[in-house]
């Protein structure tokens, strides 16, 4: 079975060297992989091409985020064949015989375009992360975590960039992730799309990923908190029209507003900067890239 794998590195050498050293172990797939760095400042390009030679690698010359960044390895992986294209975070797992089925998976039913395993704590293995997700807009918390054991192939509103495979014919039908939102709700976006154009999203529970869950530093999570906010703007936007789209603004504008003061009373001016900020742009449009205009917010408020 054919397969290519996108994996994209940003400043973490480490993570990436160890997940493509995880893959080259595999006995009977031999994927081709496109290692993607996105602008790293530190010493990851020499790393990466020292430790691991039989890579594709793609240097990007700026942080063109999560979107941007991978589409740079999906183009060129589309460029050369139309195996279907696996994105794999540097800090996830997954093993042979479960890359192997969700492969089998997508090839037995044409109508299936994106397909994701289930997601467990790479700390805690029987933990249980995601089974796919939901609509972004119309839920607070879109993990799902439920898994029905008669229905092994389930579908579902989104599936985690985290571990996913997609078919090629999605990308070149539905187009690329939209890197307006730079980093989070891409595959969100990309799933709606996809379903739009006739395919399905589909979790498969008889395979596994794992996940390691990091802690990050507080600036750092703020730009997540800041992206997550702001980007559901930009899909309610994308995909709903008059009475829902002005309902919808005005619920999230209220929930950024009320999570703002809560994280001010509880003394996280970081996270409400980051969150009042990510409010603020997705009402005024403002979208795309703004790492660095966020970053220099947050230190203010540190």
């Amino acid at each position: 079975m054919e397969l290519s794998i996108i994996i994209l590195n940003w400043n973490a050498a480490d993570d990436t060297i160890r997940c493509v050293r995880q893959i080259d172990r595999w006995a009977r797939l031999r994927p081709r992989i496109w290692v993607v760095d996105n602008a790293s400042r530190d010493t990851s390009l020499e790393r990466i091409t020292h430790e691991c030679p039989a890579i594709s690698l793609v240097r990007n010359s700026a942080n063109l985020g999560f979107a941007g960044g991978t589409n740079q390895g999906v183009s060129q992986a589309l460029a050369e064949n139309d195996h279907p294209i696996l994105l794999l975070n540097n800090d996830a797992t997954i093993a042979e015989a479960d890359a192997a089925h969700l492969l089998a998976t997508l090839d037995a039913d044409q109508t299936i375009g994106l397909v994701g395993p289930l997601l467990f704590a790479a700390e805690d293995q029987d933990r249980l992360i995601s089974a796919g997700g939901k609509n972004p807009v119309l839920h607070h918390q879109t993990r799902r975590r439920h898994i029905d054991p008669a229905r092994p192939v389930h579908p579902v509103d989104v599936i985690s960039g985290t571990v996913i495979l997609i078919r090629a014919e999605v990308f070149r039908q539905v187009g690329m992730l939209d890197e307006a939102y730079f980093f989070s709700t891409e595959l969100a976006d990309l799933c709606t799309r996809a379903r739009q154009h006739g395919f399905r999203c589909v979790i498969d529970s008889r395979a596994r990923a794992y996940h390691a869950l990091e802690r990050s530093a507080d600036f750092r999570h703020g730009l997540h908190v800041y992206y997550i906010i702001r980007n559901r703007f930009l899909y309610i936007r994308k995909f709903y029209r008059h009475v829902m789209k002005g309902m919808l603004y005005g619920i999230w504008a209220g929930y950024g507003l009320a999570l703002t003061l809560k994280l001010l009373i509880t003394g996280q001016p970081i996270m409400a900067r980051a969150a009042g900020l990510g409010s603020l742009d997705g009402l005024r449009g403002r979208f795309g890239d703004q790492n660095e205009r966020v970053l220099a917010a947050l230190k203010m408020a540190s």
